[in-house]
């Protein structure tokens, strides 16, 4: 393995030499090169564009860049189509590490010859990715099974690539606006957590078993077993699955499988593991799922894996309420609260710039409408606004976009909305369930009352902050009744919220500071207080709806 020195200065030189001189300025490694020299283009030869010198790059630079490639090609919030489809084109394949060191490997790993541990195993590898390479083996009960095997020495070079990686990701927060604009640094970290759990097969094991007992009653799908004691943090032994390629149209039809059910049914599968489940695979392309005799689906590659945590679930239902409601102030809301970069959203242009995404769907209802287009067009705006989602939030909405583009390989009338609409549906029913709006009150009440505490030493910096710097106003004529309508509106509102906390801490003050002695009137109180609330949240939401009526 090279020296850390030497790894910056290749970097700087295979940037240079694809034609990516920018990022070597944006990440700071121009002091690299001892000149700058681009490579001449070969006569005749094709003009390439930058996605694609992006790739070549990223092949040239090794295993952890391809991998890092690969992720991006996941995340359509952050690149534009013509940059996915490139990066998608990056094959996590390798040459392929001899035999010899392979068997020491597995020889270290499960304490005997492999050709001892197992029935048979087959010494031609079948697939050489850059971490791992997969051979299929025996085992003494004659189960047919794959062994992944680690690479020699990955995990030190990827570490190394890691810290480099995140050091550039530093230096470009601070020379590229871009960096700043979706959080770098913050990306990188969250490749280099995804990476390192990549490199550990316990986890893709237990990834496996997670969804072996998810889908243990289900007869649409096979998910395979692990064998643990064949298993380690280097080494994965698993079923051997057997099938047709789930895009191999003509294979399917001559087996006689039943394509517009079948696309129906891998679609199912996946709102299961979301939607029920909380934990879905977010890598569903064709090269991981097979078509066995009769329709059922064969699942491999554990790897990249989402979670749908409550956070997620209630970022979700809001986003879902608002484009079943066709409401372009709802979306707007829930994509700013969902905003993982940190930076300040324009939501007027924002809201102006989802009426397009609306119309795609104006007069339909969400199970006849185009899902992918919806997601890609909105990811479009996402990335205008620089409106950066979160990891799973990203991963759930690409695996959306395969799963229809899939179904409409199976089936060419595929919509995936009619299998997505229920599920969403009750995604949102249960947010707004009394019971779970009643956790999430008191989860909000305790924030109501840090807010009331801080509120007025907000107030006096706030204050303080205009009395020196003063603030600088230029207004139209036609432009001040509305202002002041939404001035006396914000008014009302706060001054409803301001009642609120105080109740809230009053009635918290007063029980904890004797709960005998209040005990008799907590049920008074409570009553009085709901009603209260009940009363001020009608009044906000009739002013909102005069508001809305009169335009403003």
């Amino acid at each position: 393995m090279i020296s850390q020195l030497d790894r910056y200065r290749q970097i700087a030189e295979i940037l240079s030499r694809n034609g990516l001189g920018f990022l070597v300025s944006a990440l700071g490694l121009e002091g690299r090169l001892p000149f700058r020299r681009q490579q001449a283009a070969e006569p005749g030869a094709k003009p390439r564009t930058r996605p694609e010198y992006l790739r070549t790059a990223l092949e040239e630079l090794g295993p952890t860049y391809v991998k890092m490639g690969q992720l991006l090609s996941t995340r359509p919030d952050l690149l534009p189509p013509e940059y996915q489809r490139e990066l998608a084109k990056l094959q996590d394949d390798a040459e392929a590490v001899p035999w010899p060191q392979i068997a020491d490997e597995l020889r270290q790993e499960l304490g005997g010859d492999p050709l001892e541990v197992f029935r048979s195993f087959d010494t031609t590898v079948m697939a050489s990715a850059s971490i791992g390479q997969v051979y299929a083996a025996v085992l003494k009960d004659g189960t047919e099974v794959v062994v992944k095997v680690r690479r020699p020495g990955i995990a030190a070079q990827v570490e190394q690539d890691l810290e480099i990686l995140q050091n550039l990701a530093n230096a470009a927060g601070k020379r590229w606006e871009a960096a700043r604009d979706y959080d770098l640094t913050g990306l990188m970290d969250e490749f280099a957590a995804t990476l390192r759990s990549e490199l550990d097969y316990l986890q893709e094991g237990r990834n496996a078993d997670r969804f072996q007992a998810n889908f243990q009653d289900d007869a649409a799908i096979t998910i395979p077993a692990v064998y643990w004691d064949h298993s380690t943090s280097r080494v994965l032994t698993m079923d051997r699955i057997r099938g047709m390629k789930v895009t191999d149209v003509a294979a399917l039809d001559a087996a006689g499988i039943d394509r517009p059910a079948l696309a129906v049914s891998a679609a199912r599968v996946e709102m299961k593991m979301v939607f029920d489940d909380g934990f879905f695979h977010a890598d569903p392309h064709p090269g991981n799922l097979f078509v066995q005799p009769g329709g059922r689906v064969g699942l491999i590659d554990f790897g990249m894996v989402g979670e749908v945590d409550e956070k997620l679930r209630s970022q979700l239902s809001a986003l879902f309420i608002g484009i079943v409601r066709k409401d372009p102030e709802r979306i707007t809301n829930a994509l700013v609260r969902i905003n993982a970069s940190g930076m300040r959203v324009n939501r007027v242009k924002l809201r102006m710039d989802l009426g397009p995404l609306i119309r795609l769907y104006s007069g339909k209802d969400l199970a006849s409408a185009p899902v992918g287009t919806i997601i890609t067009t909105g990811l479009g705006i996402l990335r205008t606004h620089h409106i950066q989602l979160p990891r799973e939030m990203a991963l759930l909405l690409r695996m959306l976009i395969m799963t229809e583009g899939m179904g409409e390989v199976l089936d060419p009338r595929f919509r995936l909305g009619p299998t997505l609409g229920p599920y969403a549906r009750r995604m949102a029913v249960h947010q707004l369930n009394p019971v779970n709006y009643a956790r999430r009150l008191g989860r909000a009440g305790t924030e109501v009352l840090e807010l009331g505490a801080e509120l007025p030493d907000q107030a006096r910096r706030l204050l303080s902050t205009l009395e020196i710097e003063g603030v600088e106003v230029h207004l139209r004529g036609e432009e001040l009744l509305p202002l002041v309508m939404r001035l006396e509106r914000v008014g009302n509102r706060l001054v409803a919220a301001i009642f609120a906390s105080a109740f809230i801490r009053g009635v918290g003050e007063l029980t904890l500071g004797d709960s005998s002695r209040w005990k008799s009137w907590q049920a008074p109180l409570m009553s009085a207080g709901l009603a209260s609330t009940g009363a001020l949240g009608g009044y906000i939401a009739w002013t909102s709806r005069r508001a809305r009526l009169r335009g403003l």
